[in-house]
């Protein structure tokens, strides 16, 4: 049995080491990263890197590779594929499961202000801060490229391109952060208002809380619409029983 994951998350790797840990008779895994990151963190199994031109394009690679099924692990905010994964298992006629981590909810002592995109971000920036940490990635920048009375602290895995903000730090650094790591961001450069996109899980919400505990407001990007109808998974064990399950049906398996 072919599993595809498509992948480059948190959740994709974790369920990557889970299969790899507790290895099925005749299971073959291949990971599909983006390439946008220039040293992504490996997960265990076959790794293909690169786009596979559109859902059409991957529904061409899932039967051309005998796949049977289909994980996307992708980030919440990686929409577009979200959709090419549906159409493409769709046509292909293999089973889908979308891995996806929960989204973020406020809690008391939040002072959060919802954001539709990037560009509704920035303009609600100038009535919230001056000094901003920026955790929404190194695409995008152009969105805030205007604001040249702000300051940014740019968080990100890889150097920004062009356009960004004009008054801009960069900070390259990889999650997971700690509590204290980010107490300490927020004070070394006397950040005022944060902006992260609603990315969910753990390894990135430790900024939440600081912020909560400075008092800082919190301008949250919502996630973009999914595919309707597919079934979800919010973590890798519930992901790894679906395999299971599947693994279980085929007839070699049951002999």
């Amino acid at each position: 049995m072919h599993v595809l994951i498509l992948g480059g998350t948190t959740e994709a790797r974790g369920l990557a080491e889970l299969l790899a840990a507790e290895p099925l008779p005749g299971l073959r895994v291949t990971n599909s990263l983006a390439g946008r990151v220039a040293a992504p963190r490996l997960p265990p199994g076959e790794v293909r890197v690169g786009g596979f031109g559109g859902a059409e394009g991957l529904a061409d690679w899932l039967r051309g590779h005998a796949v049977d099924l289909l994980v996307d692990a992708t980030h919440p905010f990686a929409g577009t594929m979200s959709f090419h994964a549906a159409r493409a298992a769709e046509a292909a006629g293999v089973p889908l499961l979308a891995l996806r981590r929960p989204g973020w909810r406020p809690v008391e002592g939040d002072d959060w202000h919802e954001a539709g995109s990037l560009a509704e971000a920035a303009a609600l920036l100038p009535a919230l801060g001056r000094r901003v940490f920026l955790t929404t990635g190194r695409t995008g920048l152009s969105a805030f490229a205007g604001l040249d009375d702000l300051w940014f602290l740019v968080r990100s895995v890889d150097p920004p391109e062009a356009p960004h903000p004009a008054r801009m730090e960069v900070l390259l650094d990889r999650g997971p952060f700690t509590l204290d790591g980010e107490r300490e961001v927020l004070r070394a450069h006397r950040i005022d208002v944060l902006v992260t996109k609603d990315s969910g899980g753990a390894a990135t919400a430790p900024k939440l809380r600081a912020a909560r505990e400075a008092g800082l407001p919190v301008v949250v990007v919502r996630r973009p619409r999914v595919p309707d109808g597919v079934r979800e998974a919010g973590e890798p064990g519930e992901a790894i029983r679906w395999v299971r399950e599947a693994h279980a049906r085929r007839p070699h398996a049951s002999g």
